[in-house]
């Protein structure tokens, strides 16, 4: 908190600072006893009609009345990240769809919409990398209705937490309406130290043993894939990319399941992992450092050395496996959707 030569708290933030980082104290209205005051660090969205909006790192807006404040400053825009290869968001979220494309995408200014009927929200969300060209209403009327046109919700994808994201951008479309129905994390870590990775033993037997790589996702690849009923269309997306490798342990639950999978894309430097995946009956048994292993080996042949990959908030145990192979979390990125009630009628065409 900034503090005067005196020792007194003081706000030193106006709203000339909206698109700012900042730091907050207010005042706790309704708190618990002894607790007076609370603490807000963020980018400064909005100062409207005496509320700040003030959006966390993890997307989480946070509203603070003008008349609450009892210190508050700007503070630097993005805190140095410790791990990790050093990347901006936008280099990233552009590896991150090229490795996951759409089988259909048409351009708003510098923002792609993206269809894959309906397989992924990744695959069938907006990419709002800059300008599109036209007002924000008239591009969100024009976003739905593109996604109207094919039978799809209309989803935006945003980030937060990193320097160029769009915190700005996401309390825009909060303040209309549309929602916030998944968060997660792209995560970032060298490539080299995935690759030397020795699955740990369970008892006498080596889980990491025979890991098949395949340019192509066969039937057993499919049958460990958790999502059922996959299209042709699903299919497309899952092969899409610079350079796509599948991996599969064999001898799973006798099903014609195999006891692990995975998918890497390989993308100049970079490497994103996907779809690991393990029998519920073998974990724990080094599976997954198994498959990534041999993924990660395979891309540092084709000359990646930098690793990506994405979790979510609440997938413990994958969080708690990255960490110890190297990763580190870069960024948070989000997809809103339409308010349900908006989505105007249309051919589809912008």
């Amino acid at each position: 908190m900034e503090i005067s030569a005196a020792g007194r708290l003081e706000v030193r933030v106006t709203t000339a600072d909206v698109g700012k980082r900042v730091s907050v104290r207010s005042l706790i209205e309704h708190g618990p006893p002894g607790e007076k005051f609370t603490d807000a660090v963020g980018v400064l969205t909005s100062w409207d009609s005496g509320v700040l909006r003030i959006t966390r790192k993890n997307g989480e807006s946070v509203l603070v009345r003008e008349s609450a404040l009892v210190a508050g400053k700007v503070i630097p825009s993005a805190p140095a990240r410790r791990r990790g290869p050093a990347a901006s968001y936008e280099e990233l979220a552009r590896v991150a769809a090229r490795a996951w494309r759409p089988v259909e995408s048409e351009s708003l200014g510098s923002w792609e919409l993206r269809a894959a009927a309906g397989f992924t929200r990744r695959a069938n969300s907006v990419l709002p990398l800059g300008d599109p060209g036209v007002e924000l209403d008239e591009a969100l009327t024009a976003v739905r209705r593109w996604y109207a046109g094919r039978g799809l919700p209309a989803y935006v994808q945003t980030a937060t937490g990193a320097e160029g994201t769009q915190e700005a951008l996401g309390a825009e479309l909060e303040r209309r309406g549309w929602v916030r129905e998944v968060t997660a994390e792209l995560w970032v870590g060298g490539l080299a130290p995935v690759a030397d990775l020795v699955p740990e033993r369970s008892g006498a037997e080596s889980a990491g043993a025979d890991v098949v790589l395949s340019r192509e996702a066969d039937g057993a690849w499919l049958a460990r894939y958790q999502r059922r009923g996959l299209s042709e269309v699903a299919l497309k997306v899952l092969g899409s990319g610079p350079s796509v490798w599948f991996a599969t342990v064999p001898g799973g639950d006798g099903g014609g399941r195999p006891a692990a999978i995975g998918r890497c894309v390989v993308d100049g430097r970079w490497a994103g992992f996907a779809a690991v995946e393990v029998d519920p009956a073998l974990r724990r048994r080094g599976l997954a450092t198994a498959v990534m292993a041999a993924l990660a080996r395979r891309a540092l042949d084709e000359g990646a050395s930098a690793a990506w990959l994405q979790v979510e908030a609440d997938n413990a145990g994958a969080r708690a496996l990255y960490e110890r192979m190297g990763f580190a979390a870069h960024h948070f990125y989000h997809h809103y959707r339409a308010p349900r009630s908006s989505a105007p009628a249309g051919d589809g065409s912008l």
